[in-house]
């Protein structure tokens, strides 16, 4: 069991310690590199990163194509996307540096992003 008294040694800091050391000419320090920082918000696109994948302009790889059945309904989120309906079959293929959630989806000459989690894979 603890008591409410807090029991220690307030007394024995001196005011010398409580301030902060002399200032140090600026010429003796060693400099220091600074790393630029760029501003992201989470959840928002990098317009850099996406302006290099435009799923519009891309072509399907030779191979590496499957088919999948979509399992829910998805509204695109802008125009990169492609809209889903469910148990409709569409065509996906993924990119190099593609975000791995994410594959190229084409249904007739319709191409976009699809989130993977929205698609049974087929053969």
């Amino acid at each position: 069991r603890f008591s409410g008294t807090f029991v220690g040694n307030a007394e024995s800091a001196s005011p010398a310690a409580a301030t902060s050391p002399p200032a140090v000419a600026a010429a003796t320090l060693p400099a220091v590199p600074t790393i630029p920082v760029v501003p992201t918000i989470v959840g928002v696109p990098n317009t850099v990163a996406e302006g290099v994948l435009n799923p519009n302009e891309v072509k399907p790889p030779a191979s590496g194509t499957r088919r999948a059945r979509v399992l829910y309904d998805y509204e695109a989120a802008d125009s990169t996307e492609l809209a889903l309906l469910a148990d409709e079959m569409i065509t996906v293929y993924s990119l190099p540096g593609m975000d791995p959630d994410w594959l190229i989806g084409e249904r007739g000459n319709q191409k976009g992003k699809v989130p993977v989690t929205y698609l049974e894979l087929l053969s």
